[in-house]
């Protein structure tokens, strides 16, 4: 236990050494996004918009079941999926793309892809926006339990830290996992709550399809990382779940599970092969 505390304690240490260098990075990263954009920043809130303009006009017609308060519904699922989607891929190529810098200077690698997620935050939050005006133009009223979204976007955070730590170790040995993971993401997508309810998988009119439908349902229940966070974000904000959800706290805590988890495995994987990233990029 004293040899973890003391490991812990030096990571700190060394992490808050670097912190101006990840600061700088993080606002490189923002400035490169919107160089040359008439309207900049406000992109972060017009793209969600947008987007949840196409996709209300489009599945509103094509599902026959009702959700509740469905434009607010959409645009929680589509800023939380587009984060993750974001984060992981910048992440990737986060070690490949600084391996000038790395061959001059002795810095963490991991600060790298740290910057990726962490500007990706800063995206998510600015489009926060979107889903204030979506909220204000539907009607939906402001409560104090809102501000209990930062557990799932914290987990959520967490999550994709531990997964671009992976993703970016694996890439600098792997190339062709940029191409994968565009696919990979695509169908994650569709894997996910975003534009219409787990409620859907259990259709009692379609009685030949319903075997595979619930067990379609129930993978998205157990294994599923984004329908955990998204769904408790989901609830925050419009409190909205069928009798087919899972329990909010119990959500809670198993995102924080997976969060941690994912952490801890890309951590551990980007430190063990770190010191033959020069050999590769």
């Amino acid at each position: 236990m004293g040899k973890i505390l003391r490991w812990c304690k030096s990571w700190v240490l060394k992490f808050t050494k670097y912190w101006d260098l990840l600061v700088l990075l993080v606002q490189r990263d923002i400035k490169l996004k919107y160089r040359r954009s008439f309207l900049g920043y406000v992109w972060s809130v017009l793209n969600p918009l947008l987007s949840m303009l196409v996709m209300v006009i489009v599945f509103s017609t094509m599902f026959k079941r009702k959700i509740e308060n469905f434009p607010v519904y959409l645009i929680c699922g589509n800023i939380l999926f587009s984060f993750m989607r974001e984060a992981t891929t910048k992440s990737m190529t986060s070690v490949i793309e600084n391996a000038s810098l790395l061959k001059k200077a002795n810095v963490p690698k991991y600060i790298f892809t740290l910057s990726k997620v962490t500007s990706s935050m800063v995206n998510f939050v600015l489009s926060l926006g979107a889903l204030i005006i979506v909220m204000i133009a539907t009607g939906v009223p402001f409560r104090f339990t809102n501000l209990l979204i930062i557990v799932p976007i914290l987990e959520l955070y967490v999550f994709c830290v531990g997964l671009g730590l992976f993703l970016a170790a694996a890439t600098v040995f792997f190339r062709d996992i940029r191409n994968i993971w565009g696919v990979v993401t695509l169908a994650w997508m569709y894997m996910t709550p975003i534009f219409y309810s787990l409620g859907s998988f259990y259709d009692d009119k379609a009685p030949d399809k319903s075997q595979a439908a619930t067990a379609l349902g129930l993978f998205i229940r157990r294994y599923n990382p984004m329908y955990m966070y998204i769904q408790q974000f989901r609830y925050f904000i419009i409190n909205n779940a069928d009798v087919w959800e899972v329990p909010t706290p119990e959500l809670m805590w198993r995102g924080a599970i997976v969060a941690f988890g994912a952490l801890v495995i890309g951590a551990l994987m980007f430190k063990s092969i770190k010191n033959k990233f020069i050999l590769y990029i």
